[in-house]
């Protein structure tokens, strides 16, 4: 837009300090504002930094940027108040305008005066738009394009295409017209030009006038000036693009002004056709501008409604995520010593990429804290992919993880991506790791060192961003001692271990989960059982859970089963070896070979003499008639505490 009138001898600033009004003054410009008088311009003396601000003329308007001040500016138009920062140091100064600058409790204020122009040749105001819209429509000719170029309008949903199409249907309407310019109103009462073009459909850099704008915005009215050079002649822009005549007219919806459009003739650009607008002309721009503004402002809308909607997927997936974190981290029950130790282990690896590898016994939720490490870290975004290293063959274990090509063996009619593809930039959890072949225990040293898997029959390898997390209950160690697994792969998943601790060794946990349990499924098999009772629970807690977690979990599942009315669990509701009934021979976890079982009733009678004897390993020694060093290597080789 052109720009305008000059202002280095008509500004006057009404200076205020507080409630004092001071006098109204004529600075030459530029000047510097702070401490120091500057250019005849003397402030109070109290607030301000040393370079506080710097008031000048670009392109014929009035500017003010602040120097980067402790205190601040803040530009005031209006109802808005904006402040200036490192986001924002810079604005363009409006008549009527106000800068209040230092202390906001007790600012110094400067009140701009400008000149107002009025040497317009026509002004056509938007409130009597309907009266002469008649006269625009009776024109055949015009009618027509108004009306070939509304419907472009009425379908475009991208503000940037609406604005196209206004700008091409402007050049139709008036075939003097050179540019166009739209500014749109902004936050904080700006009007930044958001479409320039000339005829050609070309971008053009066109500056804001912003006079000419706020002639418009508070007249309300569309203006038409015939001679810009002699009319703004001391707008640099308006002698720069050689503007000869020019039209603007206000954008709004309902009462508001939503923007600003300008439309020049550049002398001797006409296309053969008078220089100069023409009233009706102004009339013509004015009513296409009442189409042009709801398009724009539907355009505004949609984009509006667009990055709300990406804005509200952002916070669902966000929330989603959370959900997911803390259903992983909450699904970890227990606040014994031991569990506590785990979460800060979980806490400080998570958002790690080293592997970590998971020991304990069976039962004790090895995957649970797998998936608590993924979901809590920043790779939740991404799959969380299992898999058992037990549950299948070599070659069948093989291509799941690792996938394979079309015709690498029988059967194989087509690619397959393997598991770690399919976790790329998430994380892959590896169950029972100490059953991995040692040919795929070769080829998982490759994913941890190159960060790359080889396909089953491909003739090069792929990258992959894997995070592996393992588990296992056996002794890779000594599994490394005799050969069966290898000691680089044992070093490069061992880098961070989470220990799991049994059921027995955190029996303040017990109560605990039994209603975790207990809750969820009661609900689920339709039970009317809220609670357990205090003997159920003494030996639930007593109970020294060979099969962990897993096997308290199913026994709470039994025993709600059996339960078809009461509100409690009762003692008699658990099954015998929990009870305390029944012999070795008829526990459950007492089955297997001949070995098996001597195994499992050792750890038993180990278990049953410590609880005896208050976990007191002398005196419990003592009654199984061993040494203490005995009872140390049995508590030892049953990984028991």
């Amino acid at each position: 837009m052109s720009g305008a009138a000059g202002v280095s001898a008509p500004l006057s600033l009404e200076v205020r300090s507080g409630l004092r009004i001071g006098e109204r003054l004529s600075p030459t410009l530029p000047c510097e504002i702070g401490r120091a008088a500057e250019a005849g311009l003397r402030l109070p003396d109290s607030h301000l930094s040393g370079a506080h601000g710097r008031l000048y003329v670009r392109q014929g308007a009035l500017c003010y940027a602040d120097r980067g001040s402790s205190n601040g500016s803040i530009h005031v138009r209006g109802r808005d108040r904006t402040p200036l920062d490192h986001r924002c140091a810079e604005v363009e100064l409006w008549d009527g305008d106000e800068l209040w600058l230092g202390d906001p409790a007790e600012p110094v204020i400067l009140k701009v005066s400008l000149p107002r122009r009025t040497d317009v040749v026509a002004s056509r105001a938007i409130d009597e738009v309907d009266a002469f819209a008649a006269r625009v429509i009776s024109e055949p000719s015009r009618l027509g394009v108004l009306y070939r170029h509304t419907g472009a309008l009425g379908q475009g949903v991208d503000l940037h295409g609406v604005l196209q199409a206004a700008g091409a249907m402007i050049f139709d309407l008036l075939p003097q017209a050179t540019h166009v310019a739209i500014a749109l109103r902004e936050r904080g009462g700006r009007f930044p030009v958001t479409y320039a073009s000339d005829r050609r459909g070309q971008p053009v850099e066109i500056p804001v006038s912003g006079t000419l704008v706020q002639q418009v915005i508070e007249g309300r009215a569309g203006v038409l000036i015939t001679d810009a050079p002699a009319q703004l002649a001391e707008a640099r822009s308006v002698i720069n693009a050689g503007i000869s005549s020019t039209l603007a007219v206000p954008l709004w919806t309902g009462a508001e002004i939503q923007g600003v459009m300008q439309v020049d003739n550049r002398a001797g650009q006409g296309a053969g056709q008078s220089a100069l607008f023409t009233a009706q002309d102004l009339e013509v721009l004015t009513v296409a501008a009442g189409h042009i503004s709801f398009a724009a402002h539907n355009a505004r809308l949609v984009a509006r409604l667009t990055l709300a909607e990406q804005r509200l997927d952002r916070e669902n997936r966000y929330l989603k995520r959370q959900e997911e974190a803390s259903t992983y981290a909450n699904g970890i029950i227990g606040d014994s010593p031991p569990m506590r130790a785990l979460m800060q282990g979980i806490e400080r690896v998570k958002d790690t990429r080293v592997p970590v590898v998971i020991t304990g016994e069976t039962g004790t939720g090895k995957e649970l804290v797998a998936r608590a490490l993924h979901y809590t870290s920043n790779r939740r975004e991404a799959l969380f992919v299992a898999q058992n290293c037990s549950t299948l063959p070599e070659q069948l274990l093989e291509s799941e993880l690792f996938g394979h090509v079309k015709g690498a063996f029988t059967g194989a009619d087509r690619d397959k991506k393997g598991l770690f593809e399919l976790a790329d930039g998430g994380t892959m959890f590896l169950d029972e790791i100490g059953e991995m072949p040692l040919l795929l225990q070769a080829k998982l040293l490759r994913v941890l060192q190159e960060g790359e898997v080889q396909p089953v029959g491909a003739p090069r390898p792929r990258p992959v961003d894997v995070r592996v997390v393992s588990a296992t209950h056996r002794d890779l160690q000594g599994m490394v001692a005799e050969g069966s697994f290898r000691e680089d792969l044992y070093y490069r998943l061992h880098v961070y271990p989470l220990q799991l601790p049994p059921l027995r060794s955190r029996r303040d946990d017990i109560p605990t989960l039994a209603r975790h349990f207990l809750a969820r499924y009661a609900e689920e098999f339709g039970r009317p059982v809220s609670g357990l009772s205090t003997e159920a629970l003494e030996a639930l807690r007593a109970y020294d859970w060979p099969g962990n977690v897993r096997q308290l979990q199913n026994e709470i599942q039994r025993a709600l089963i059996g339960r078809l009315e009461g509100d409690l669990l009762l003692l008699e509701d658990l099954s015998a070896p929990i009870r305390g009934q029944g012999g070795l021979v008829d526990h459950p976890e007492v089955q297997g070979t001949l070995k098996e079982m001597l195994e499992a009733a050792e750890r038993l009678l180990l278990s049953r003499a410590l609880r005896a004897h208050d976990q007191n390993k002398t005196r419990a020694a003592e009654a199984l008639g061993i040494t203490r060093e005995g009872l140390h290597k049995k508590l030892a080789r049953f990984g028991m505490k």
